[in-house]
């Protein structure tokens, strides 16, 4: 199965705003990068800062892009970026990231991110962010240039 399996948290009705639990993570992404924030990533209400989610979703969407490139390369867009819950202090981060369309100087990756809250008995994980971005493979002049295609995993 390569999509993850959802169910509705304890106590909530199953409504597009409501918390959802991960019953099993996704088999058709790479695991990318795995990261805690602190409390010094905090906004005013105590949640993590959206940029610094967004800062963490461009670091592991660069991870695939980076071997294909060999070289040099830059985000030139955010084609998408949803904030499904707010992240916690102390919520173990993992980021699942698949590369959807290879061009011929651009490739576009699908980030996204489940929180496991360790601090808390909450069973399983919860999809947190998801998004999608467009990396482009560029020369020593910042000009951009050819990249080859990947081998997809299936």
């Amino acid at each position: 199965m390569n999509s993850p399996e959802i169910s509705p948290s304890p106590g909530q009705d199953a409504k597009p705003n409501a918390s959802y639990i991960v019953t099993q993570l996704p088999t058709d992404q790479e695991l990318v990068l795995k990261v805690i924030p602190m409390p010094a990533d905090c906004n005013a209400n105590g949640d993590i800062f959206g940029g610094w989610v967004m800062a963490q979703v461009d670091l592991a969407g660069s991870v695939l892009p980076a071997r294909a490139v060999r070289g040099r390369f830059a985000t030139v867009a955010v084609n998408q970026f949803v904030f499904k819950q707010p992240v916690k202090v102390g919520d173990l981060l993992s980021f699942f990231s698949k590369v959807t369309r290879i061009g011929h100087t651009s490739m576009t990756v699908r980030v996204e991110v489940y929180a496991e809250r360790i601090r808390t008995s909450s069973e399983g994980f919860l999809k947190v962010t998801e998004a999608s971005l467009t990396y482009v493979a560029i020369d020593e002049f910042g000009k951009p240039r050819p990249i080859q295609k990947l081998e997809h995993k299936s």
